[in-house]
């Protein structure tokens, strides 16, 4: 298996993603029919977060943090979202980047997590 390296390989790893959150029982439901994500501007918005975190693209603009705030979210989304992220890498990518976007997701989980909690949302 290959490393990330290419904004090619972070669109694979977004889409495979993606089609995972899509086909689960759990995230499916907030990301469709809460927030309603309008998938054909949300992807290129995620290659950009992705390729500015793993790639150093300076590429992204935004507060993804913010947009999580009004969703019904709680711990076992996170760990689920994590689940088939990690999972996602596990089945394309091996080496230092692989190992660097597991701990990049891992601290957004963790760190939405806090947040969420700090703010009583999240349980």
């Amino acid at each position: 298996m290959k490393d990330i390296q290419t904004k090619e390989d972070i669109r694979l790893l977004v889409d495979e993603f993606y089609n995972k959150v899509n086909q689960d029982e759990l995230l499916s439901p907030i990301f469709n029919e809460i927030a309603q994500v309008h998938w054909e501007t949300h992807l290129p918005k995620m290659y950009d977060f992705w390729a500015k975190l793993l790639l150093g693209e300076n590429v992204y603009k935004g507060s993804p943090f913010d947009k999580h705030l009004p969703l019904p979210i709680r711990g076992e989304h996170f760990d689920r979202w994590l689940r088939l992220f990690m999972q996602t890498l596990d089945e394309h990518f091996a080496g230092r980047k692989a190992e660097e976007a597991r701990m990049k997701a891992q601290s957004i989980a963790d760190i939405f997590r806090f947040k969420m909690k700090t703010l009583k949302i999240v349980s």
